[in-house]
């Protein structure tokens, strides 16, 4: 039986593949690209939960951390702020992806890297008081066609 949530990925994916990286991977790029940041975690996640442990554990929790700060991010109200977890995540996320090589799996791990860094330093010069994310700001995610950075 599949799940709700798995029928959600399985629809969000379904453009992704046949193509010569994995669906789940390419569908995290969409939906990050997009600003859809909870779609993107949930979609990697069901690529990375099975491979815990595999020589990609890290880089995809990597992944998973850094669209998830952006999650936060997304909360503005003044109840929901979450902006302390969003740099927790961000670190995390550059300590996992700092573990491969400056290009993986097609994607240029030093820009994004220095996407989360850029975003904990915007976090921190306000003391956590106010909520850099506006939606237009948010980055976006390209992998290389052939293996090199952009």
């Amino acid at each position: 039986m599949v799940s709700k949530k798995s029928a959600k990925i399985a629809a969000l994916i379904e453009s992704c593949g046949g193509r010569d990286l994995p669906a789940h991977y390419l569908g995290y790029f969409e939906c990050f690209n997009r600003g859809m940041f909870y779609e993107a975690h949930d979609v990697l996640e069901e690529l990375w939960l099975p491979n815990r442990g595999g020589p990609d554990d890290a880089f995809f929790k990597g992944l998973i951390q850094f669209a998830g700060a952006f999650v936060h991010l997304q909360k503005h109200s003044a109840k929901y702020q979450r902006l302390r977890p969003a740099a927790a995540l961000f670190k995390l996320a550059v300590a996992n992806l700092g573990k491969y090589p400056p290009l993986h799996q097609r994607l240029n791990l030093r820009e994004v890297v220095g996407i989360a860094n850029d975003w904990i330093a915007r976090l921190e010069s306000t003391r956590y008081l106010e909520n850099p994310f506006n939606g237009e700001n948010a980055p976006r995610l390209h992998l290389s066609e052939r293996g090199e950075p952009d």
